[in-house]
């Protein structure tokens, strides 16, 4: 690759790191897997990357590309990336205090959110990143009525998880 395509991707990474911070932080369960899983989205937007045609923004680009590394290397080891626990995570969402009841509820989402399959939590993720829906189409790989149909049925599936 060029000097000017590799400066282009490393400012567009760093830009954008926290998306693939966010990631990793769904899938893993500790910070040496999550590096792993950093480093591995890594490479492969790096190998990608001269594909990228600009038809969508990097950052969507970057969520799909990110995505499916997750996901591609969860399926293939689930011992050594494992879904993030809540408990594992409070630290690392924020310093300050919560509620009680906000933790609770907060608690019970990541519980429910832990019994959706893989594409689901990947749309969950992107609904919560406040993504619409032609976004997370794109991301994802579907359709945009697909999106919305998905999202409708897995809020009806949590609520069903959340209120027995």
């Amino acid at each position: 690759m060029n000097k000017e395509l590799e400066h282009s991707f490393v400012t567009q990474l760093e830009e954008n790191q926290n998306i693939v911070h966010k990631i990793c932080r769904l899938y893993t369960n500790d910070s040496d897997a999550h590096n792993d899983l950093f480093q591995e989205i890594t490479i492969q937007l790096w190998r990608a990357f001269p594909k990228f045609r600009g038809e969508s923004k990097f950052s969507t680009w970057m969520y799909r590309v990110a995505l499916n590394t997750a996901i591609t290397l969860y399926r293939k080891s689930k011992r050594r990336i494992q879904t993030q626990d809540f408990e594992g995570v409070s630290f690392k969402i924020s310093s300050v205090p919560y509620d009680d009841t906000e933790e609770q509820q907060l608690k019970l989402m990541y519980s429910a959110v832990k019994n959706l399959n893989d594409i689901d939590k990947a749309l969950v993720f992107l609904y919560l990143e406040d993504k619409n829906y032609k976004e997370i189409s794109e991301t994802l790989g579907i359709t945009e009525v697909n999106a919305r149909v998905k999202m409708n049925r897995i809020k009806e599936k949590l609520r069903t998880i959340l209120n027995p």
